[in-house]
């Protein structure tokens, strides 16, 4: 297939150039649906000329629907998109670059999402889609399953989509609330993840700093017992990273501890551990849930990030354990080839 397409560089290159045009516009459409034309032109940075002349191509296929409410992409145009996606990672250099940065930072898989517009509202919601699908492509039905919360996780959550029912299977939070929006914390993503893959799923309705005495507390009740006994038996553990910053402002920590956090070099923060650019831990919060055993016993971490201000706190992380699935954008795969 590689040399295939290199003749076809060589003697059509139009044909290979229209081809990726086409892919990209039926891939933002299928993202950001329902989009009108003005919206999409203004995402992929083509004029609005190129955008009719090309949607129309791709309606009069029967790949794309159009109407008041924006365009959609069909199930034809869906399925196409499936096939066509190797392919077009090859086309357009992504494979290559999937391929060094899983040997620069020596983990067991990446996947790169390109990235042809500068929405990151958009990009978010693409890698969050491709994160969905690696998901479940290994979810088996009896698995066990954590998962943390944030805006990420929210956006991944939302994108599982399957006929499957997986009744067998067990969705918990990887571990307590943390912060006040209520849709961004873990129990509320459980009980998405749960509903979309037709699974039960379990809460946790603590905090996720706690002093000691009070965890031991709390862990007498026996629904919250098991829930942390689940938690430590993850068989696919989905998550995201933080900013050292920014998570230190989202927990409301005390502004003293915030500076010792800060001031001792922390970039990253995961399951209340804050991480300097090295990967060792400088800070340990007393947090409910996933800890740094737990984690590296998974059988399958999957960490879904965009956004290239996070390529420093991701680095830290993946330090630590090697057995894992990255799932992020174009822009913060070249950011981590480049990072010293």
């Amino acid at each position: 297939m590689r040399k295939l397409i290199e003749i076809q560089k060589k003697l059509i290159p139009h044909a290979i150039e229209l081809m990726e045009r086409r892919y990209i516009i039926l891939r933002q459409i299928s993202v950001s649906q329902p989009i009108g034309r003005r919206t999409l032109s203004n995402r992929l940075g083509i004029s609005e000329r190129v955008a009719r002349t090309e949607t129309e191509f791709l309606k009069e296929q029967g790949l794309i629907n159009v109407a008041v409410s924006g365009m959609t992409v069909t199930e034809e145009g869906e399925e196409l998109l499936k096939k066509l996606k190797d392919v077009m990672v090859d086309i357009m250099g992504i494979t290559n670059l999937q391929e060094q940065v899983r040997e620069k930072l020596g983990i067991k898989k990446v996947v790169v999402v390109p990235r042809n517009c500068e929405d990151d509202e958009t990009v978010l919601r693409d890698v969050a889609k491709e994160g969905s699908e690696y998901f479940l492509s290994v979810l088996k039905d009896g698995d066990k399953v954590a998962i943390t919360g944030g805006t990420t996780m929210l956006e991944f959550a939302d994108s599982v989509k399957t006929e499957k029912k997986f009744e067998d299977s067990l969705v918990v939070p990887a571990r307590g609330s943390v912060g006040t929006e209520v849709e961004t914390q873990s129990n509320s993503i459980t009980a998405r993840l749960g509903k979309n893959i037709h699974s039960d799923y379990e809460l946790l309705h603590i905090p996720d700093e706690l002093g000691e005495d009070a965890m031991r507390t709390l862990a007498q009740i026996p629904d919250i017992r098991r829930t942390l006994k689940h938690i430590t038996e993850t068989d696919i553990l989905v998550f995201s990273v933080g900013r050292a910053d920014v998570m230190a402002e989202r927990r409301h920590l005390d502004e003293n501890l915030k500076k010792e956090i800060l001031d001792s070099n922390a970039v990253g923060e995961a399951f209340g551990y804050y991480f300097d650019k090295d990967g060792n831990v400088v800070h340990r919060l007393s947090t409910v849930g996933i800890d740094l055993d737990t984690y590296s016993k998974v059988k399958e971490n999957i960490l879904i990030f965009a956004g290239v201000e996070k390529v420093e706190a991701f680095m830290a992380i993946s330090e630590i354990n090697k057995n894992l699935v990255l799932i992020t954008d174009e822009l913060s795969a070249q950011k981590i080839l480049e990072y010293k």
